[in-house]
C-alpha cells in the first residue's frame, strides 16, 4: 500500500490552522493528501466589519475559500455536505459509514483527524468520533495510523502530552498563506496579532509554529 495522507475536519480552516505545516511536509515528499471537509462554514460568525457576506452568502464565500486555500497546499479536495453546526446530531454510525466510502477507496497509510472529547467545537468532536469509527471499519491489519488532534485546554492534563510535536516553523510561510486563503476567517482570528505584531509572520511561527497530535490506539 502507498503512502496517502487523508486529513478528516468539520470546517474549512480547520485544515489551515491545525495541520498546514504537517501537511506541507507530505507534499514536498511527493505524498498525496486528501482533504475530506464536512461543512463550508456557513454558521461562521465572523462576517466582517464592515459587514461582507450575508447568512445567505457565506457558503459560497467560504466554498471559494476553502477552494484557493487547497490549491496552495496542492491537495485533494473532498466536500462532505454536512450542515455547520449540527454534526453532533448526526448519527456517529451514519458519518463513519459516508467516510469509509472515501476511506476503503483512498486506503490511506494515515488519517489526521481531532481528538473527540479534546476538540472544543461539537462539530469537532462529532466528526473527530465519526473518523475514528470510519477508521475501525478497516480489518485490524488493513487499518491506517490515526493522527488526532486536541486542542482543548486540559488535553495534556487529561492525556499526557502528544506524542508527535512537529516542529513547522520553516514552513510557516505556507501555512500563513493557507490561512489567508480563508480571508473570511483570517482577517478576524489574525487581527489581534496585527495590531499587536510588526511581523506577522514571525508572531504566527510562534502562535502556531508546532502541529501536535495523538496516535489513536485502538482496542
Amino acid at each position: 500500500m502507498g503512502e496517502h495522507v487523508v486529513v478528516i475536519y468539520p470546517h474549512p480552516d480547520d485544515e489551515a490552522f491545525g495541520a498546514a505545516g504537517t501537511i506541507t511536509t507530505f507534499r514536498e515528499k511527493g505524498i498525496p493528501v486528501t482533504y475530506l471537509c464536512g461543512t463550508l462554514g456557513e454558521m461562521g460568525r465572523n462576517m466582517g466589519n464592515p459587514t461582507f457576506a450575508t447568512r445567505e452568502t457565506l457558503p459560497e464565500i467560504r466554498k471559494a475559500e476553502l477552494i484557493k486555500a487547497c490549491e496552495v497546499l496542492d491537495i485533494h479536495l473532498e466536500m462532505l455536505g454536512y450542515r455547520d453546526k449540527t454534526i453532533e446530531f448526526e448519527s456517529t454510525e451514519d458519518v463513519a459509514a459516508h467516510l469509509f466510502q472515501f476511506l476503503n477507496e483512498i486506503k490511506p497509510s494515515l488519517v489526521i483527524t481531532h481528538y473527540p472529547g479534546h476538540a472544543v467545537h461539537p462539530d469537532h468532536n462529532a466528526f473527530g468520533a465519526a473518523a475514528i469509527r470510519a477508521v475501525e471499519m478497516f480489518p485490524a491489519a488493513e487499518r491506517p495510523t490515526v493522527w488526532a488532534q486536541a486542542i482543548s485546554n486540559t488535553h495534556v492534563e487529561e492525556l499526557g502530552g502528544p506524542d508527535i510535536e512537529n516542529d513547522v516553523s520553516d514552513r510557516i510561510s505556507k501555512k500563513l498563506e493557507t490561512i489567508m486563503a480563508h480571508k473570511s476567517q483570517a482577517d478576524g482570528m489574525l487581527k489581534s496579532v496585527k495590531e499587536e505584531a510588526d511581523d506577522i509572520e514571525l508572531a504566527t511561527k510562534q502562535w502556531l509554529g508546532v502541529e501536535s497530535f495523538y496516535t489513536w490506539e485502538f482496542n
